[in-house]
């Protein structure tokens, strides 16, 4: 009564625990939302201690305390992106009181574009016109009203004004710093977060380990070592790489003229952190620079060509040298990464999505809870190839298993292909079958699939590989089935890599076996195959009536989804001699058996061949 009532149960508390998921994914992001105000400086001291870290060890390591390094790293470093922040803001300020005199220049290439004729350029030409129209005319209206205004307060009272209570000292530097005050604020928290956070980077990792270790403590601390060097080295190369970029490209521009390159060579470098369009972005700015400044079209040209060849070297050359050709990322979790995280905190998370990102995948690689954020952000495959290789028989789809099946043997030979996809697929749908989870129609259709693919990989073989002129002609091995079907198909697997190692190896069904009087008395080797785990019974009956019908052959028996011992055990004393597990095995056993036949034929063609020569 217990077990019916728990079982009854068991639905609503899988929905449940579903619920319950749903909710804290839901309040996970409305968390990061309302609180971004600490979790974007959060996020932000996060990313900087696992990219100064190795500056602090290096300063340890010259016998400077903990303290004093981490305080000389948070110096350098903030004194270094604020005379660069300060320095592009000056850049900011000089081009927009800058803008007028561009206008010129400006009309004359949307002229040179009009002169074309070209109809649509034309339509934005004169579209153009006449914003320029309303925008000179803004000044003027804009005048007037404040003449009327001032004559309109003229006629007016002039009102008392009451003295208001002195303001503190944070509402008097948040109006001196404007629009600014906000990023002061996060950056003055993130210092703050960053330093705690290099000071007290061990005691944050043993609570680290304390959580996801549960047991574990000696993997887990491994693991969290391993993935606190890979991630640090990883967004320390990362920033190298775009901070050199950006400087390349910011020398190119001043070599060229543009002005501004180095406020240029900031948003290049800043912006190859933003994933696909961060580069084009940065890219398109000093273009535009180049045809408000210059008369011709060739400095833009030449800004555009530095780019391209900059994103060639650097993404096939530089970062596939230093980090590997991809951030183990999948390309659409870094494209969702990039809009979850602008949405959530703006510009900040879209220039920390993908630095993010890789740290949840990294978590997720080595923490067992997370395993999750591996499989749906990582970019390794899923599912094995022998997986792939099933689902793909399941649904009903031979063209692509076969495609499968086809890739997995470029580079890897035949043994490989049916040792690691082909056999591992047929025990996944012997398990199905047994447990009543594949039903009749699609077991007959999956075994007929990979009936075809073995007779044309055979096939194809067979005219690669010619059969060795020394094999043993009078040793003749016999690969047969314990039960129809799925047994069958590995008997015709290993009789064909036997025959492709030079071994004269014939298929044998069940019902031929059946009848004693055609049973091959001649064969000098068995091979019993059996992949069913519910087939051990027909496997012993077979192997103790042909070891009865002849006595002399070798038997082999292949119990492919048992453990050694455990196939040994079943098989019981009178067949358990030579069980093997896998396809390597039995050809290596088949190889040791048949090295005596191999000496005792060419004894006996040697002393053939001098009765002939005497």
């Amino acid at each position: 009564m217990g077990w019916s009532k728990l079982l009854a149960q068991s639905p609503s508390v899988a929905t449940s625990s579903k619920s319950v998921v749903l909710i804290a994914f839901v309040l996970a992001i409305a968390a990061l939302y309302l609180g971004r105000q600490i979790c974007i400086p959060l996020a932000l001291a996060f990313v900087f201690s696992f990219l100064l870290s190795p500056a602090v060890d290096f300063l340890e390591k010259i016998r400077l305390g903990r303290i004093p390094a981490v305080l000389t790293v948070l110096v350098l470093a903030f004194a270094l992106v604020g005379t660069v922040s300060w320095a592009v803001a000056r850049q900011l300020v000089e081009i927009m009181d800058g803008l007028p005199s561009y206008q010129a220049n400006l009309d004359a290439k949307i002229r040179s574009l009009h002169a074309q004729k070209n109809a649509t350029l034309s339509k934005a030409t004169a579209t153009v016109e006449e914003l320029n129209k309303e925008l000179s005319a803004v000044p003027g209206q804009l005048s007037a009203e404040r003449s009327q205004s001032r004559a309109a307060r003229a006629q007016r009272p002039i009102p008392v004004q009451v003295a208001a209570p002195p303001s503190s000292f944070l509402e008097n530097l948040r109006e001196l710093l404007g629009p600014l005050a906000e990023p002061a604020e996060t950056a003055a928290i993130a210092i703050i977060f960053t330093l705690f956070m290099l000071v007290k980077r061990e005691d944050l990792r043993n609570r680290a380990i304390r959580l996801a270790g549960r047991g574990k403590l000696n993997l887990m601390t491994q693991a969290l070592d391993d993935a606190a060097r890979r991630l640090s080295r990883y967004l320390l190369l990362q920033f190298l790489v775009n901070a050199s970029y950006g400087l390349v490209f910011g020398y190119a521009l001043h070599f060229l003229g543009i002005p501004h390159a180095l406020l240029w060579g900031v948003f290049a470098g800043v912006l190859r952190f933003v994933p696909y369009l961060g580069t084009l972005i940065a890219v398109a700015l000093p273009v535009m620079m180049a045809l408000a400044v210059f008369p011709g079209w060739h400095q833009a040209g030449f800004a555009f060509g530095i780019f391209l060849i900059l994103e060639l070297v650097v993404g096939n050359f530089v970062e596939p040298l230093l980090y590997g050709a991809h951030t183990g990322i999948s390309s659409l979790a870094i494209l969702v990464a990039a809009v979850f995280w602008a949405m959530i905190w703006g510009p900040v998370g879209l220039i920390l999505s993908t630095p993010l990102t890789v740290c949840l995948v990294v978590l997720g690689r080595h923490v067992p809870q997370l395993n999750f954020l591996e499989v749906v952000l990582g970019d390794e495959p899923v599912l094995l190839p022998q997986q792939c290789f099933y689902q793909r028989l399941l649904a009903s789809d031979p063209e692509e298993a076969r495609a499968i099946a086809e890739a997995q043997l470029k580079g890897n030979s035949l043994e490989s292909l049916y040792e690691s996809v082909v056999l591992p697929a047929l025990k996944l749908a012997e398990q199905d079958c047994s447990a009543d989870r594949l039903d009749d129609r699609h077991h007959d259709f999956l075994l007929q699939t990979v009936r075809e693919l073995i007779d044309d990989l055979g096939e194809q073989d067979a005219e690669q590989t010619p059969y060795s002129s020394d094999r043993p002609l009078k040793l003749q091995i016999a690969c047969t089935a314990a039960a129809s079907g799925a047994d069958e198909l590995v008997a015709a697997m290993l009789a064909q890599l036997l025959r492709r190692s030079g071994y004269f190896a014939i298929e044998l069904s069940p019902t031929v076996l059946e009848n004693t009087s055609s049973s091959p008395h001649d064969c000098s080797i068995i091979c019993i195959s059996s992949i069913s785990p519910f087939a051990v019974r027909q496997a012993r009956a077979i192997c103790k009536g042909l070891r009865a019908a002849i006595p002399g052959a070798q038997m082999i028996m292949g119990m492919w989804s048992l453990e050694s011992g455990a196939a040994r055990q079943r098989l019981g004393p009178g067949c358990a001699g030579s069980v093997v597990t896998n396809l390597a095995d039995a050809l290596a056993q088949i190889r040791q058996l048949a090295e005596p036949v191999r000496a005792d034929e060419k004894s006996e063609q040697s002393e053939n061949r001098q009765d002939v020569l005497a």
